[in-house]
């Protein structure tokens, strides 16, 4: 079936409606940017779950990386963490005031700002799913290779699997996912099979131009009430997980009890640096306390679906790209922040 016929399909469905759920920032951002919701039948409703790393982490850590800013630590991250806000204040607030935080494109770079500055601490902000986790353990790895002594990661990891488990037994009727095509480039579309058959839902993993999210949206919703993993991503997705990126991960990294934004604690849900290698953490096993909700932000529910952005009684009104209250709102691959730059209804 060519794309003409599969935009005609969905867009003329009329069938049972049927609720497909994207786990993956980028996939967020695509559907918004190429109005997908406009080319599909009203009966086929798309919502945004867990997928964006920044908006899954709780205030605490923000909490955190702000503590030791404060206590003469050069924190490196990237863009989007600077302005999410933790319970008082957003990494921006104190920059604003002096400390030193430092944007960077690679992990990576990190090494040469500490050898610059020998002298000095410096932690990297290491928020990511399995897509990112390998560049960490390799940032990880060459610290210790070349004995380098001042930098320390504060983690907030997270694996699919199991966040997706959640959504499965939530409130929401799912009746299948788009999985996250780059978390898969890692894993393998394998990963996605027991919970396929557990809970007899359908999930295909997608590309991220329109025509691959269209066609794997008209995929779920042929596989309606089928326990099935279907690959429309071979171009860069295999059946099996990476490897060498699996084994530098495990090297470095183990399973813990990770907390969710909105979603507390999900067993086994996290990857933290093992304990022989602790004197490279900055402490992040103790950050589970979220108070993103007490400014009245609905992000906890927008994360899991139950709400779109528009519930929000802060939307576009207290909270905006440009004066984030939650971060749904902050990073390119968060639900409110689509909702708003590219007017997604």
């Amino acid at each position: 079936m060519n794309i003409n016929d599969v935009m005609n399909f969905l867009k003329q469905y009329d069938g049972d409606d049927i609720t497909i759920m994207e786990v993956c920032g980028t996939h967020t951002a695509s559907i918004s940017e190429n109005a997908i919701p406009s080319l599909i039948s009203d009966k086929i409703h798309l919502i945004s779950g867990p997928g964006c790393p920044v908006c899954v982490t709780v205030s605490d850590y923000v909490d955190r990386l702000i503590e030791l800013a404060l206590n003469g630590n050069v924190i490196v991250t990237f863009g989007d963490m600077i302005r999410v806000p933790g319970s008082r204040q957003a990494l921006a607030d104190i920059k604003a005031q002096g400390a030193d935080i430092r944007m960077v494109y690679s992990p990576i770079q990190t090494i040469e700002l500490a050898k610059a500055e020998p002298d000095r601490s410096f932690v990297f902000a290491a928020v990511g799913f399995e897509t990112t986790t390998p560049i960490y353990a390799l940032l990880l790895d060459e610290i210790i290779r070349q004995g380098i002594e001042n930098i320390k990661l504060l983690t907030a990891l997270k694996t699919m699997p199991n966040v997706i488990a959640r959504m499965c037994e939530s409130e929401n009727t799912i009746d299948g996912f788009l999985a996250p095509g780059h978390v898969a480039v890692i894993t393998g579309s394998e990963a996605f099979a027991p919970l396929a058959e557990r809970y007899n839902l359908p999930f295909a993993v997608s590309g991220f131009e329109a025509e691959e999210i269209l066609a794997s949206i008209y995929a779920l919703v042929k596989l309606r009430g089928t326990g099935k993993v279907i690959n429309l991503y071979k171009s860069a997705v295999n059946e099996k997980k990476n490897e060498k990126a699996s084994d530098i991960v495990n090297k470095y990294l183990e399973p813990y009890d990770a907390s969710w934004r909105g979603l507390g604690v999900i067993k086994d849900s996290g990857m933290a640096i093992k304990s022989e290698y602790s004197r490279y953490d900055a402490g992040s096993r103790e950050l589970v306390n979220d108070y993103s909700h007490k400014n009245g932000c609905s992000c906890k529910d927008i994360i899991t679906g139950i709400k779109k952005p528009t519930d929000c009684p802060l939307y576009n009104t207290a909270c905006t790209p440009e004066s984030p209250k939650g971060a749904c709102m902050v990073s390119n691959e968060g639900a409110c922040f689509n909702y708003i730059t590219n007017n997604r209804k």
